[in-house]
C-alpha cells in the first residue's frame, strides 16, 4: 500500500525519561498540528531525530518501539553529530546567511562533514521503509542534502520539500563554500515549496546562476528532470486557536490579566531568543514611546516573551544580557511605584497562558528583522473572536504578505514603529474591526490543514505533468525494438540534428567540426542498401557543404532554408525574402555591444544571437530583453523567434525544419522513419512526422519526441547498433 513519510530534523513529540522508562508528549507546533491528519493514517510514518542523545542500543530498541506506536521512526544522533550538524552547519551556516545575518555565520569544513554524514544517516533511514511509489515530504534547512541523496537511489519515487525559513538573494547565498552542493541536494524534490514568492524568486535566480540548470517561469529543467517551485503560505490551526479563548482556564487568566492592568493597555510582544527577531529595535521603539509621549506613561504596558533558545552560543549569550540591560534601563527610567513599563519574562509558556494574553492585549507587535513565515501574528489573529485589536507587523515577515490589514512597518525604522503604536493605541474600534475581521477571514481559510492538503494536491500534479512531459528512455528492450524494426524495413529515412545531437557543444561555433569517429559513422549509415540518411540543421548551408559533402549525405541547411539531396546542388527554398534582416540586425548588434562575449551569426534567411560565452546571468538577462524588443518588431512581419541552447534565432516564418522533413517523405515512400535532435526546432520535426515515425530527443527527456537519449555519446552508440 502506498504511504506517505514525512521527515523533519525533530520529531512531533517530546521525549523523557524516568527510572529507565520513556514517557513520549506529543508536541504543541504547527507544523505536527497540520501534518498530524497525514501521519497517524495508516502505515504512514515520520522520521526525525528523537530530540536528545541516546547511546546504548538496548535503550534505542526501547524508544524505537514507543515511538512506533505513534506511527513514529527515530534517527539517533550523537552529541557530536548533534553539535555540528544542527548547532554547527545548520543554525551556524544556513540560519544566519538565510536571514540575512552573514556576519554570524561560520564557515567551518567539519559543520559540512557532519551535515553531509547525517543527511545521509536520515537517507539510509528511509531507504529501509521506503517504496517506489510511496510519497516522501522533506521539511526544512536541516535537510537540504536529503531529496538528491533519495533520488540517486529511488529515481522514481515522488518527493516534496518545503523550506520553513526564508531564502536569501543569490548574492547572500553565493557566500556559502558548499552552495552547489546544497541547490543540487533540494533540486532531487520534485516540488519545492516556500512560504513567499519572494523566497521562490531568489531561490531559481540561485539555481540558474549557480547550477547549469535552464529556469523557466517556475519550472527548473535540471538532470533530465522538471522541478516545480510554487508558494505556500503556511497557516495554523484556527479552530483550536479561536476555540481556546472558551477554555475554563484561559478565561479565568483573562479574569487575572483584567484584574492586573485594570488602568492600562497591553501591548504584547513573543519571540524565541534569536538575533533576527528584531527584539532590541522593539525595545528601543517602546523607549521612544515614552520619551516623546509623555501622555502614555502610566498607561501602557509592554508584555514582553522571550523563549529562551541556544543561550550558550555567544551570539545568543550577548543578546540576551542585551535585552536585559535594555529592559532594565527603561524600568529604572520610567517606572512609578504602580507601574512596570516593561513586564519581562525570559521562559516559555502553556498554551492556555499565550491564549489568554492574545485575548486580553490591545495591540500585538510582531517585527522580525527576517522571518519565513511567523505564526505569532496569525495566532494573535486567530485569537480575537470579538473582532477587536490592532497587529503590528514587519514587512520582512512572510506573514506580512498575507496579513495586508495590519499595520506594516520596517522593522529597521525606529520612529516608524513608535508612530505604529500610536496609531494602533488611537485606532477608532470600527477600524479595528474592518482589519481584523479581513485578516481573520484569510487566517482562517488559509490554515494549516489547507496548506499540507495544497501541497500535497499540487506534488500529485507535478507527478502527473513529469509523467505526461516525459519521452521514455531507450532502454535495452526499447533499442531491440527499434532495431528490428529497422532492419525488417526495406527503405528507411534518418533525419538527424548535428550539433547537440551528433556533436557535443562547443563555446566556439566553429569548433565543432566532425571528428574521424562522426564520419566513419555517417559513412556506414549512408551506406548501407536502403537507407537514406538526411542532415537536418540550423548551421549555414556552406558549412554543411564543406564538412559532408564527400558523403551520400542528404542535407537540410538553416532549418529548412537550403536543402540538398545526395547527388544534386544546394538548392534555395523558393518565395524568400532576407529584407527584415536591415530592421533587425540593429537591434541585435546594440544588444551585442552591451553583451561582453555575445556574437551574431547571419544566416541567408535568419540572424542568430550567441550568447554562449557570456557571464552567467547577464547572458539571460540581456536574452530575456532581447527576446520581448524583438517580439515588438517581429509581430508583423512573418518572423518568427526561437530561444535556443544560449541562442536566439529569428528566422522566416516559412522556414520550418517540420516542413522540410514532411517535404523529404513525399520522395518516396519509406516504411522506417527515425528522427533524432536536440533541440526546441527539433520538436518541429517529432510533431510533424506521422505517428509511426521513431522519434527520439537528445539530451532531456521533456518532449514531444516518443524517447530519449542523455547525450550525444549515446546517440553514436545507438546508430552504431541499429545494423547488428
Amino acid at each position: 500500500m502506498r504511504k506517505t513519510i514525512i521527515v523533519s530534523n525533530r520529531l512531533p513529540v517530546k521525549l523523557s525519561e524516568s527510572d529507565g522508562d520513556y514517557s513520549l508528549l506529543p508536541s504543541e507546533g504547527g507544523l505536527a498540528t497540520g501534518l498530524g491528519a497525514i501521519y497517524r493514517e495508516g502505515n504512514n510514518i515520520w522520521i526525525g531525530w528523537p530530540g536528545q542523545e541516546i547511546a546504548d542500543s538496548k535503550e534505542q530498541e526501547k524508544v524505537t518501539k514507543a515511538l512506533r506506536k505513534m506511527n513514529l521512526l527515530p534517527v539517533f544522533l550523537s552529541q557530536e553529530e548533534i553539535n555540528n550538524y544542527y548547532e554547527g552547519f545548520s543554525n551556524e551556516v544556513l540560519w544566519p546567511v538565510f536571514h540575512y545575518m552573514a556576519v554570524y555565520a561560520r564557515y567551518d569544513q567539519s559543520y559540512w562533514d557532519a551535515y553531509y554524514q547525517v543527511n545521509k544517516k536520515f537517507r539510509d533511514a528511509i531507504l529501509k521503509i521506503a517504496d517506489p511509489d510511496d510519497i516522501i515530504w522533506i521539511q526544512d534547512y536541516q535537510l537540504l542534502l536529503l531529496p538528491g541523496m533519495i533520488r540517486a537511489e529511488m529515481p522514481e519515487v515522488s518527493i516534496g520539500f518545503f523550506q520553513h525559513i526564508p531564502f536569501p538573494s543569490y548574492e547572500l547565498f553565493r557566500l556559502i563554500p558548499w552552495r552547489a552542493e546544497l541547490l543540487e541536494g533540494m533540486l532531487g524534490a520534485d516540488l519545492m515549496g516556500f512560504h513567499t514568492f519572494d523566497d521562490t524568486r531568489h531561490f531559481l535566480n540561485a539555481v540558474s546562476r549557480i547550477l547549469p540548470a535552464q529556469t523557466s517561469a517556475n519550472v527548473v529543467s535540471y538532470n533530465d528532470r522538471a522541478i516545480v517551485v510554487e508558494t505556500f503560505p503556511m497557516g495554523i490551526d484556527f479552530e483550536r486557536y479561536s476555540k481556546l479563548g472558551n477554555d475554563p482556564e484561559v478565561k479565568l487568566q483573562i479574569d487575572r490579566l483584567k484584574e492586573n492592568f485594570q488602568h492600562e493597555r497591553l501591548v504584547l510582544s513573543i519571540d524565541r531568543l534569536d538575533y533576527s527577531k528584531g527584539i532590541i529595535q522593539r525595545l528601543q521603539a517602546f523607549e521612544l514611546l515614552l520619551q516623546s509621549h509623555p501622555e502614555y506613561l502610566g498607561k501602557v504596558v509592554l508584555y514582553m516573551i522571550v523563549v529562551p533558545s541556544r543561550d550558550t552560543v555567544a551570539q545568543y549569550k550577548d543578546l540576551r544580557d542585551e535585552i536585559d540591560k535594555a529592559v532594565g534601563n527603561i524600568n529604572a527610567r520610567f517606572r512609578t511605584l504602580t507601574w512596570h513599563p516593561i513586564q519581562y519574562f525570559y521562559r516559555s509558556f502553556p498554551i492556555e497562558t499565550l491564549s489568554a494574553l492574545y485575548n486580553f492585549a490591545d495591540i500585538c507587535l510582531v517585527t522580525p528583522m527576517r522571518d519565513g513565515m511567523n505564526l505569532v501574528s496569525k495566532e494573535y489573529v486567530a485569537s480575537r473572536n470579538t473582532n477587536d485589536g490592532v497587529l503590528i507587523l514587519s514587512e520582512m515577515a512572510g506573514a506580512s504578505k498575507e496579513l495586508i490589514d495590519a499595520i506594516i512597518v520596517n522593522p529597521n525604522n525606529i520612529g516608524a514603529i513608535t508612530n505604529a503604536i500610536v496609531e494602533a493605541l488611537n485606532m477608532p474600534m470600527h477600524e479595528q474591526q474592518r482589519r481584523m475581521k479581513a485578516m481573520r477571514t484569510v487566517v482562517a481559510k488559509f490554515n494549516v490543514h489547507h496548506w499540507v492538503k495544497l501541497f500535497m494536491t499540487r506534488l500529485k500534479e507535478v507527478n502527473e505533468m513529469q509523467q505526461n512531459m516525459l519521452a521514455r528512455r531507450v532502454n535495452q528492450e526499447t533499442a531491440t525494438m527499434i532495431r528490428h524494426q529497422y532492419q525488417a524495413a526495406k527503405k528507411r529515412i534518418i533525419f538527424l540534428d548535428y550539433d547537440g545531437t551528433l556533436v557535443g557543444f562547443q563555446s566556439n561555433i566553429d569548433l565543432a567540426a566532425p571528428d574521424p569517429d562522426l564520419y566513419q559513422l555517417l559513412r556506414e549509415l549512408s551506406g548501407t542498401p536502403g537507407n537514406d540518411v538526411v542532415i537536418i540543421s540550423g548551421r549555414n548551408h556552406k558549412t554543411l557543404g564543406e564538412w559532408f559533402n564527400h558523403l551520400k549525405l542528404d542535407m537540410i541547411a538553416e532549418h529548412g532554408a537550403w536543402q540538398k539531396t545526395k547527388e544534386g546542388e544546394w538548392y534555395q527554398l523558393p518565395g524568400l525574402s532576407d529584407s527584415w534582416k536591415k530592421e533587425i540586425l540593429p537591434i541585435l548588434e546594440q544588444t551585442t555591444d552591451r553583451t561582453p562575449g555575445s556574437f551574431i551569426e547571419e544566416k541567408s534567411y535568419s540572424l542568430v544571437w550567441h550568447y554562449r560565452k557570456v557571464e552567467s546571468g547577464l547572458g539571460e538577462l540581456r536574452a530575456n530583453e532581447l527576446m520581448n524588443t524583438l517580439r515588438y518588431y517581429t509581430s508583423e512581419k512573418g518572423l518568427q523567434i526561437l530561444p535556443g541552447d544560449k541562442v536566439i534565432e529569428v528566422k522566416n516564418i516559412e522556414i520550418n525544419k517540420g516542413k522540410a522533413a514532411l517535404s523529404w517523405l513525399n520522395h518516396q515512400p519509406y516504411d522506417f522513419i527515425m528522427a533524432m535532435g536536440d533541440d526546441v526546432t527539433d520538436e518541429d520535426i517529432f510533431k510533424a512526422l506521422p505517428p509511426e515515425a521513431i522519434t527520439i530527443k537528445v539530451g532531456s527527456q521533456v518532449s514531444a519526441a516518443q524517447y530519449y537519449l542523455r547525450s550525444y555519446h549515446e546517440v553514436r552508440h545507438f546508430l552504431r547498433t541499429l545494423p547488428k
